[in-house]
């Protein structure tokens, strides 16, 4: 299925999936938070690590930084940042309280302070300006992009850098058929291992459809140039299956 054009992908995207955004997410991701990690390293054939080390090595930091995770979901970023500058401020937001219980969870087992908050990503509840470093990875594909990359960039502090990462739209059509196939295997496969719930059961189908009217790397560049972000630069692995952002809110705004 062709998705339909970059200029109204976004209306499109929210008159489809908007019911299943603002009333099933929260039950799936009640659903799987207790697991969520164990899924993703199986999903992934062992490869979840070391797309967060990627991601990371994307991240310039620098000591006392104060860092936002948007949609935190268990705290792998916000811990593995902390772990490589620990006088980070780092901050914590996502919508499901469930996930971010067991974020708090793991930030306070291995003793590192991450301020958390629960609430919608689409208007982040922080003042302009406020953040050196905004990250948001593995979750663009159930939001309204464009709001969000735009509160983003509000919440940034000028020069600040904002970084990305999450499953993307193949350009390549037979990687993305190859793509959708082994997707559609790994959501029966891991609903199977880890007992999942009726509210992710039911949205298996759900997860293709949002990739493929999802979009690609270069499509999501021009999102953000369109965005007035700078410095935008992206790479990708897995033959485009999965990329990589990285932009900068311009110093004189």
């Amino acid at each position: 299925m062709n998705p339909p054009p970059l200029p109204s992908r976004e209306a499109v995207r929210h008159e489809r999936f908007d019911t299943i955004w603002t009333q099933e997410l929260n039950r799936v991701f009640a659903d799987v938070a207790p697991y969520y990690d164990r899924a993703n390293h199986v999903a992934s054939l062992g490869l979840w690590n070391w797309f967060l080390r990627n991601f990371l090595d994307m991240i310039d930091l620098r000591p006392r930084q104060r860092v936002l995770d948007v949609c935190a979901g268990t705290n792998a970023v916000g811990m593995a940042l902390l772990g490589r500058q620990p006088t980070l401020e780092v901050h914590a937001i996502d919508r499901s309280a469930d996930m971010q219980a067991v974020g708090r969870q793991h930030a306070r087992a291995r003793g590192l302070p991450i301020t958390s908050t629960i609430g919608d990503v689409h208007n982040l509840p922080f003042p302009d300006g406020y953040f050196d470093i905004v990250t948001l990875q593995w979750a663009s594909r159930h939001l309204r992009v464009k709001q969000v990359f735009a509160e983003i960039r509000r919440v940034l502090k000028p020069g600040g850098s904002f970084y990305h990462c999450d499953m993307l739209r193949p350009a390549n059509p037979a990687v993305e058929r190859l793509y959708y196939g082994y997707l559609k295997f790994c959501l029966a496969f891991t609903g199977v291992v880890f007992r999942s719930g009726e509210p992710a059961l039911n949205c298996k189908r759900y997860f293709i459809d949002t990739l493929q009217m999802f979009y690609s790397a270069q499509e999501l560049s021009a999102i953000l140039r369109d965005l007035r972000y700078c410095d935008v630069r992206s790479k990708t692995v897995l033959l485009g299956m999965v990329g990589f952002h990285g932009a900068t809110k311009p110093a004189s705004d």
